[in-house]
Order: structure tokens, then sequence, then C-alpha cells
């Protein structure tokens, strides 16, 4: 059948169901966009590619529907890296497609060409070069099913004069992989080992979350061993929050009821995730890891399993099918072994957490420091942090998704939103870019119109992502909800410079004159400063019911004090030594060339 290589590619883009195309418009794919509203997609041009890449993995996160990202090539496609390596780290499948330079001029070093294809290697999971435009179609579908095999970014690069060339081509089927159960011997090994525990813990990661019914299994395994079940850092959604053997999310700002209970472990499931270091590093200086205990890790890639922590048996598998799998191998006495005072334990930790989390006002100064004295001190009637957090809680919606970005305040809020389904909390995962809670919650909501959806930042993060106030308020964009936490400073650094670096805040200071309220009243949106819990909670409400009902997006600046949470990084940071001494004396003037 004779067609343009662009109809191809659209033609395949239609035959996967791919209707949501995020990024900015450029020459380099004018061929494809200019009949995208004929084939049914939607493209979202956004203010900065780097947005619209987190747009594209909070719309894949929340619906689990594959959208696209495209942009002109050079400086647009080099806007992409933070968010492809973002949905890399967070398992995301998505279509990346960076039109190239022509191939009559890739290596004369043009007008905007860059090796994209060197760019992306590390970034993605798969990627491929057209060839040949009669190639166009093959290439798109092989790489958008392996973007689906391995739950991760796929690129396709493309020249840009491939574009309108007439060819004779058929368009591919989808190609479908089943996911894998896991090997016999290894899922039998599990049951085993799990059928003769007396203190079985399940950790479950966002492998749980992507896998078509991984939290029922998950959940229905959990109940047979009456095993608590904790949640990696961000992926607070891989459990039902309302069921009574969650014990909550691990890593920084978690769960210390988590902690306790799987620091007492003698088998730990591992489900659906590569565990990685940062989700289990000590918290509240309680180091919880168990040492002792046999360690089942199931994770879809092979690289992954072992690669952090000591494994006793590893799992190559879909979490679903692999805990199904361990269900229908499990002996009949499985669990029996001291259910009832494990029943017991676990719901007296829990509570005993649950009290504590609701007493805890004030983040603590280490010995030798007071820089928390100093902000609650400098600022008494302003909210802290934690207290901020309860005031959302109050009047979040029970179904609604919400994002979370990098940074001090979203980090303290970690042990404090649940779930009863996954595909609900949107984070930036462990590569861990600011300016991901915006973008994220706008394409959640694209994918979940009937939602109610919030987004958080701190003040710095928000600042990387806060052109996209000038994209959002357009009549075809749906209503949100952002807050924003604004204490003028980046956090996390100050926490660090507190401990290690004698209160010597470099660049840590934020601009005191800046309102983000008012730039987006000035964007058309609504702006509203919140100072008091009562006016948090009262704020937020409104906020849902204008987005619901109204059609408004509303940003809620949250005014709090400066008080910083614990640093993120404890075993990468030492106090420095001073040997030769630094003087600005030493310093030569340049001599202008």
């Amino acid at each position: 059948m004779k067609m343009t290589t662009e109809e191809a590619f659209v033609k395949c883009l239609q035959r996967h169901g791919i209707e949501h195309a995020f990024g900015i418009i450029g020459s380099a794919m004018m061929p494809i966009s200019d009949i995208f509203p004929d084939a049914g997609i939607k493209f979202w041009d956004c203010a900065h590619e780097g947005s619209a890449g987190m747009m594209a993995d909070g719309f894949t996160r929340a619906t689990g529907k594959m959208s696209m990202m495209i942009a002109q090539n050079g400086p647009g496609i080099t806007n992409f890296v933070t968010a492809v390596k973002t949905a890399y780290w967070n398992h995301t499948p998505l279509l990346l497609v960076t039109p190239q330079a022509a191939n009559k001029t890739i290596g004369q070093g043009g007008f905007q060409e860059v090796e994209q294809m060197k760019l992306f290697e590390d970034m993605v999971a798969y990627q491929e070069e057209v060839r040949d435009p009669s190639r166009v179609a093959e290439v798109l579908t092989r790489v958008i099913s392996q973007a689906k095999r391995l739950s991760g970014p796929a690129q396709l690069n493309i020249p840009r004069d491939m574009w309108t060339q007439v060819i004779d081509i058929e368009i591919p089927e989808p190609i479908e992989f089943e996911a894998s159960p896991g090997g016999l011997n290894s899922v039998a090994e599990a049951a085993k080992i799990l059928s003769e525990a007396k203190n079985p813990v399940i950790l479950n990661g966002a492998g749980v979350v992507l896998s078509q019914g991984g939290l029922a299994a998950s959940q229905e395994l959990a109940e047979r061993l009456t095993a608590p079940v904790c949640v990696g850092y961000q992926h607070n959604d891989a459990f039902p929050g309302n069921h009574p053997l969650f014990a909550g999310p691990l890593g920084y700002n978690g769960s210390k009821a988590g902690m306790q209970l799987i620091s007492e472990a003698d088998v730990v499931l591992c489900l659906g995730t590569r565990l990685n270091p940062f989700s289990t590093l000590p918290g509240y200086g309680i180091d919880y890891w168990p040492t002792d205990a046999k360690i089942i890790q199931v994770d879809i890639n092979p690289d992954r399993i072992g690669l952090t922590k000591k494994v006793t048996v590893g799992i190559v598998g879909d979490a679903a099918k692999v805990a199904n799998g361990i269900i229908a191998q499990l002996s009949d006495d499985a669990g029996d072994a001291g259910r009832e005072a494990r029943k017991d334990k676990i719901a007296q930790t829990k509570s005993a957490w649950a009290q504590e989390l609701t007493s805890m006002n004030e983040e603590q100064d280490d010995p030798g420091t007071n820089w928390n004295e100093r902000a609650r001190a400098a600022k008494p009637d302003w909210m802290s942090p934690r207290m901020a957090w309860r005031a959302i809680q109050s009047a979040l919606p029970v179904e609604a998704i919400i994002s979370s970005d990098i940074g001090n305040n979203c980090a303290i809020g970690n042990a404090y939103p649940s779930f009863e389904e996954g595909r609900k909390y949107l984070a930036p995962g462990l590569f861990g870019p600011c300016g991901y809670g915006l973008p994220a919650i706008v394409g959640a909501k694209i994918g979940q119109p009937d939602v109610p959806v919030v987004g958080f930042a701190g003040d710095g993060a928000f600042g990387i992502a806060v052109n996209e106030l000038t994209a959002i308020g357009r009549g075809e964009w749906p209503a949100i909800t952002q807050i924003v936490f604004r204490n003028y400073q980046w956090g996390a650094e100050k926490r660090n410079s507190t401990l290690w670096f004698d209160d010597n805040f470099v660049g840590t200071e934020l601009d005191e004159q800046v309102s983000y309220a008012g730039i987006a009243n000035a964007c058309g949106l609504k702006g509203v400063v919140a100072r008091t819990q009562e006016e948090l909670t009262a704020a937020l409400n409104q906020a849902i019911k204008d987005q619901m009902e109204n059609g408004i997006t509303t940003l809620i600046e949250a005014m709090i004090n400066q008080e910083l949470g614990d640093p993120f990084r404890r075993d990468a940071m030492k106090k420095p030594v001073s040997v030769a001494g630094i003087s600005k004396d030493d310093m030569v003037p340049q001599t202008a060339a």
C-alpha cells in the first residue's frame, strides 16, 4: 500500500492506541504533527521540553497507557534528557521520538545538530534509528514493543529528511510479549522458604503497581501469611493503605512501624523491586535492614537481582504472576506459626507509630546545631512542615492522585499519604530531579480527567517548572491543584550546611519578593496564600471543588517556617577539614582576551 512516511508513522501510532504527544513544536516534526488532529492525536505544547517529558511520565504512570515525547531536533531533544532518565528509573514505558538532522548534513556540525543516539544510550531501555524510509513502521513497532517489554522509555531516532517520502508499506501488527511467571524452580523454592517462615515480611516496589493484578496478588499472599507489607521509598501506592497489614514506606522519613517490623523478619519477599540502596537507608537513626533474614527478590530485570542486597532466591518475572505462583505452592500450614502473635504485633506497632506521627510537630536538630530551634523562634506563628502536611491530609480526597517533587518538605511528607489503589502516587524517583511535581500532575490529570489531582513541590524545585503556568491555563488544558511549600530556601542543601558547613549558606536562599501565587494570577490562574492550618485545609477544599466543578486551576502557597528535616544522605556527607587553607587574597585577576 502506498503512503508517505509520515502517514505510515502516524498509522502505526494509531495501531498502538497512542493518542497523546508532549513537547514543543519544531520544523523537524511538523510533517507528522500536521496530521495529528486528523489522526485523533492530541499534541500538548508545553513551555519546556523537560516538563513535557515529565507530563508524559505522569500521564503514563496514572493510566498505564503509553504516550509520546517529541520535539525539535538538537536543543529541543536535549531538553528531554532529565525527563527521560527520570522515566527510566521510574520504569515508565514511554515512546521518545527524536527527529534528527538530515542525513546529508549529519557530521557537518550544522544547525541544531547533536548526537542524539549517543545522548540517550544509557537513559533508555531500548533505542533504534530509522535507516530507510520504508522501514519506519517496522522500527516504530519494535521500539514501542520494547518499551512495554522492558517497562521503560524507548527511543526512535529519525533523520528529518526521511519524512515526505512515498513508500510501499504494510503497517505491522503490534508485537506483544507475555509477562514471565518466573522460573519453576525459583518460585517453588520461594514458596518453600515462605511456608517455613516464622516472621515473614513483604516489601513491595513499583513492579507491583505496574503489574496487572499486582496489588491484589500481593494482598492475597500477605493475608495467607499474615505478613506485614512495607513499600519502597516513594511507592506508597504499592499496597492498600487501609489494609491492616500495611506497614508503610521504608527509607527517608518513612514509617517507623515498617522499619521495626522488617528489622525482625526472618524472610523478606521483595516483590517487584530492584532494591535501590536509597530505599533501605537507615531512618530515624534505625538501621533496620535484617542482615540475617533470607531474601527473595522478584524483578523483571535480571540485572537488578542481587545487585544491592545478598539474595537467597532470585526470581526474574512479573510481580503478580510470581506472587500467584508462590501462593499456589505454599504449604497448607504456611503462616500458621505465630500467626496471632504476629497479627497483634503488627497492630500494636502500627498504632504506636500512628500516635507518634500525629504528635510530631517539629523537626529535630542534631547535637551541636540549633537551626530548627532558631527557625521556630523567628516565625512562631507560621506552620511547620508537619503541621502543613496534617492540614493537607484532612482535606485530600481518598481517591486523589498526587505528585510529589524532590526536596526537603515533600520528603518530610513521605510517611503521611496512603492510597487504596495503585497508580495514585507520582514521585520523581531515584534520579531525583527537581521540577517534577507540577508537570507530572498535569499529565496525570490529562489521563484521568474525572479524578481529583494535587501536586506538591518545595519552592526551590517549583521554580524550575514555574514556566508551565504560562502553558496550562489555555482552554484545552484540564484544571489541576498545585501546593507549593513556601519557605524561601533550598531546604535539603541548607540542612547539609547546618550539619557540615557551619551555617555557611551558599546558594540556599531564595528571593522573598517573588510570589508564586501572584505569578499564577498573572497567568490567568487562581493563586492563593495560606498561612495557617485552617487556611490551608480550607484552600485545598475549595481548590478541589474548583478543579472538579468549575474548571479552575489553583496554586496554593503554603507559608511555612524554615525548619529542616533530616538530611537525605548522611551516608554520603562528612565535615570537611581545612589543610592548605583558602583566602580571597590568592585570587589572580584574569586578563581579557
